[in-house]
C-alpha cells in the first residue's frame, strides 16, 4: 500500500467537469452505510450540490489532495440494487458504465454485511475497478459482529479495507489502496456470482441471441443478464436494438423462464453466503446487541410514541431555551440600533431611499435574518435523530398512525423531513412504492410544519405568550399533526376508497452521531437560509415596501393597503387587519416571508422593535389565531411547484391548495371566536 499519508481539500469546479488527467472516483453504497460521512469527511466544504441532469434527484461531488494528486469524487445516489426499478437505480448504474469512472468505492456496513453485498455483486459485473470500504466497523463491534477483512478480500477477489468514517479510522489505508488499483500495483479479479446452475444455458442462449447488438457502453454478458433478471431498461434498449425476428426469439426465451429472475437473485444469494461464511463470526444465540436493546423501548407500540413525542419537545424547548433569547438579543441590539443608525445616516437623504433601506431591507430581512439561531438549533436536532439511527424507529412506531390514512410507516420518512423543509418531504416519497400512498402522501405533507413556519411561529409566540411559548408552539405542532391524519383520512376515504397498503423497511443499527456530518449539514441549509434572505426574501421585502410607499408616500392609503383591505372581511373572521393578511399571503413565495412583512408594515426604529410593536397592535386571541393559519396555510410557492412536478398534474397540487386554504381560515375564525370567549 502506498505510504503517503497526505490527505486535503481543495475548492470544487463547477458540478460534473473533471480536470484532464484528475482520477475520477465514484462512491457506491446502500442507504445508511456512511457513505455521505465518507464524502464529507473527504470534501468538506469543498463539494457541490445539485441535481443531476434532467433529474430532481440529489448530486454531489468535489475534490480532495492525495500524495500530490487531485482526485474529484462523485457520491453516488443511495440505491439497493443496479436493477431499473427507481431512478436512483438507473443513475448510478449509467453513471458507472458511461463515465467510466478511475475506481468505483462500494462502502458496505460490516454490521449489515449481507445485505450490503448485494450492491457489491453487481457493481463488480460492470467491469471497473472496484473498491470494497467495510465501514462501521465499530457499530459491528458493539453488535458482537467479526469480520475478517483479509478473508473477505481473498473471497470477493477484490480490495478490502477495514475503516469507521464516523471516527476517520481506516480513510487513508483506502485511499492508500484506491492510489495502489490506479498505479496498478494491484488489480482487482473479482470473484463474480453465477445464476442458479438450472439456468446457465438459458443465459448462454440470449448471450448468443444478442451477440454484436448490444449497444457501447453496455458489456454484452451483462446485457444478457439483465435481460435475464427482467430489467425494464435494458429490455426496451434491447427490443429497440435487435432486428424484430431476433427479439422474438429472445422473447420466446424469456416468456419460456419467466422465473429466472429467482434463478439469478438465488446465485447472488449463494455468493454471498459463501461470503458471510468465510469472514463474518456472528454474536452467540440468544446475545442481544444494543441496538436490538434499545429497540425495546424505541420500537415498541407505545412507549416508541412516548419517546417520539419527547424527542419533538425537547427540540422545541432548546428552540426557546437557547435559540429564542438569542433571536431576542438580536432583534433588540442589533437591527433595532442598525434601523436607527441607518436613519441617522440617512436623514438628508430623499424620505423614499430612507424608507426603503431602513424599512424594507433593515426592517425586513434583517428581522428573518434574526430566526436564523432558531434554524440552526432546528436543523442540528433533527440531523442529529437521523443521524444516530432513530428516523426509521420514529416511522415504525408510527404505522398504527399512518394506517388511519391508508398509509404506512415508510411514508413517515418523506413526511419526517417536512420538518426540515416540505420541498425534500415531497420528493422524498418517491421511497413509497404504491402510487396512490406516494400521491396521498405528497397532498398531506404541507401539513407537516417545516422550520420555516416553526421559524415563524418561534418569533411570534413569545411576543403574545412569554413562558407560555412553548407549550403554545407544541401545542400547535400537534394541531397541524392532527389535520394532517384528519385530512389523510378524509382523502383516502374520499378519493382512493381507502386503500392500504403493505409496510416494508430497513431498520439501520444505532452508531454514534459523527459531527463533521451534522456541522456540514447545518451549515450548507444555514447557508441556503442566508441566501433566501438575501435573494427571495429581500426582493420581496422591498417589493412590499414599494406596494407600502406608493402611490403618495402614505402607508394607509397605498397600493398595499388597498389590497389588504380588499381581503380585510374575510380576516376579520380570524380577528386580522389588513396588515396581517398581506403578511399571510405574501408568505405563499415563502413562509418567511412574513415576518419580513411584518417588519416592513411595522418598521423598525430604535425606540421598539417589531415585537414591541406586534404585542402593542394585537390581542392573544389574534397573536394565536395568526399562529393557527400560518401552520395550517397553504404550501410555499417552491413546495406547490414540486408537488406539480411528482405528480405530473395541476390537479393535484390545486387541491391540496384548496384544502388547506379552506382548513387555515376556518381554523383560524374558530380559534380566535373561542380564544376572545376565553378573554384573551
Amino acid at each position: 500500500m502506498s505510504d503517503c499519508h497526505e490527505t486535503r481539500t481543495r475548492t470544487a469546479p463547477s458540478m460534473g467537469f473533471v480536470d484532464a488527467g484528475t482520477p475520477l472516483i465514484a462512491l457506491a453504497g446502500q442507504p445508511n452505510m456512511g457513505k455521505s460521512t465518507l464524502f464529507n469527511l473527504l470534501t468538506g466544504l469543498n463539494q457541490h450540490v445539485g441535481n443531476w441532469p434532467g433529474k430532481t434527484v440529489e448530486r454531489r461531488d468535489g475534490h480532495f489532495d492525495f500524495c500530490g494528486r487531485s482526485f474529484t469524487l462523485v457520491d453516488l445516489p443511495g440505491t439497493y440494487s443496479l436493477t431499473a426499478n427507481s431512478p436512483e437505480e438507473v443513475i448510478a448504474r449509467e453513471y458507472i458504465l458511461r463515465e467510466k469512472p478511475s475506481v468505483v468505492v462500494a462502502v458496505v456496513s460490516a454490521a449489515n454485511l449481507e445485505r450490503s453485498l448485494y450492491l457489491v455483486s453487481e457493481l463488480a459485473a460492470l467491469a471497473v475497478p472496484v473498491v470494497v470500504a467495510l465501514n462501521m466497523m465499530d457499530v459491528a463491534a458493539q453488535e458482537g459482529i467479526q469480520v475478517d477483512a483479509h478473508v473477505l478480500e481473498a473471497a470477493l477477489g477484490l480490495p478490502v479495507v477495514p475503516m469507521t468514517a464516523s471516527k476517520a479510522a481506516g480513510v487513508r489505508e483506502l485511499l492508500g489502496v484506491v492510489e495502489d488499483v490506479l498505479t496498478g500495483k494491484r488489480v482487482p479479479a473479482p470473484h463474480l456470482p453465477d445464476v442458479r446452475q438450472d439456468h446457465h444455458e438459458v443465459l448462454e442462449k440470449i448471450e448468443g441471441l444478442i451477440a454484436g447488438h448490444v449497444p457501447e457502453p453496455y458489456p454484452q454478458s451483462w446485457a444478457a443478464l439483465k435481460l435475464l433478471e427482467g430489467d425494464a431498461e435494458v429490455t426496451r434498449m434491447m427490443e429497440a436494438e435487435l432486428p424484430p425476428v431476433a427479439w422474438e426469439s429472445v422473447h420466446n426465451v424469456l416468456i419460456q423462464h419467466d422465473d429466472a429472475f429467482l434463478a439469478v437473485a438465488s446465485g447472488r444469494y449463494e455468493w454471498i453466503g459463501r461470503m458471510m461464511r468465510a469472514a463474518v463470526t456472528r454474536p452467540r444465540v440468544g446475545q442481544m446487541g444494543m441496538t436490538e436493546r434499545l429497540d425495546r423501548l424505541a420500537a415498541h407500540p407505545v412507549w416508541g410514541l412516548f419517546i417520539l413525542a419527547g424527542a419533538l419537545g425537547l427540540v422545541f424547548w432548546l428552540t426557546f431555551t437557547v435559540g429564542s433569547p438569542i433571536q431576542a438579543w438580536l432583534d433588540g441590539q442589533l437591527i433595532a440600533p442598525l434601523a436607527g443608525l441607518a436613519a441617522g445616516a440617512l436623514a438628508g437623504a430623499p424620505f423614499w431611499l430612507r424608507g426603503l433601506i431602513v424599512d424594507g431591507l433593515i426592517g425586513g430581512v434583517g428581522s428573518v435574518l434574526t430566526f436564523l439561531p432558531i434554524l440552526v438549533i432546528f436543523f442540528a436536532a433533527f440531523a442529529l435523530l437521523e443521524d444516530i439511527g432513530y428516523m426509521a424507529r420514529a416511522a415504525y412506531v408510527m404505522d398504527n398512525l399512518m394506517h388511519l390514512m391508508g398509509l404506512h410507516g415508510k411514508s413517515f420518512l418523506p413526511l419526517f423531513l417536512g420538518f426540515g423543509c416540505n420541498v425534500p418531504a415531497v420528493m422524498g416519497t418517491r421511497v413509497i412504492d404504491s402510487w396512490p400512498a406516494r400521491l396521498l402522501t405528497i397532498l398531506i405533507a404541507p401539513l407537516v410544519p417545516c422550520t420555516a413556519r416553526m421559524a415563524v411561529v418561534a418569533f411570534i409566540a413569545p411576543i403574545f405568550f412569554g413562558a407560555s411559548a412553548m407549550w403554545i408552539s407544541w401545542g400547535l405542532v400537534m394541531l397541524s399533526l392532527l389535520a394532517l391524519v384528519a385530512s389523510g383520512a378524509l382523502l383516502n376515504r374520499v378519493i382512493f376508497k381507502g386503500q392500504r397498503s403493505a409496510f416494508i423497511m430497513e431498520m439501520p443499527l444505532y452508531h454514534l452521531p459523527n459531527a463533521r456530518t451534522i456541522g456540514l449539514l447545518v451549515w450548507q441549509r444555514s447557508v441556503s437560509f442566508v441566501k433566501k434572505a438575501g435573494t427571495a426574501i429581500l426582493a420581496m421585502a422591498m417589493l412590499v415596501w414599494v406596494l407600502s410607499f406608493l402611490p403618495n408616500g402614505d402607508l394607509n392609503t397605498s397600493f398595499l393597503a388597498r389590497f389588504g383591505q380588499f381581503l380585510e372581511p374575510v380576516g376579520r373572521w380570524m380577528g386580522f387587519d389588513w396588515r396581517l393578511m398581506v403578511a399571510l399571503i405574501t408568505s405563499f413565495l415563502a413562509k418567511e416571508n412574513a415576518v419580513a412583512t411584518l417588519g416592513v408594515l411595522f418598521g423598525s426604529s430604535p425606540e421598539a422593535g417589531l415585537a414591541e410593536s406586534l404585542a402593542a397592535a394585537f390581542s392573544p386571541a389574534t397573536g394565536l389565531s395568526f399562529l393557527v393559519v400560518t401552520m395550517l396555510f397553504v404550501p410555499c410557492m417552491a413546495t406547490v411547484a414540486v408537488m406539480k412536478q411528482e405528480t405530473n398534474s395541476w390537479r393535484w397540487p390545486l387541491l391540496s391548495v384548496g384544502l388547506l386554504l379552506v382548513l387555515s381560515v376556518g381554523a383560524g375564525a374558530g380559534v380566535y371566536h373561542l380564544a376572545t370567549w376565553l378573554g384573551w
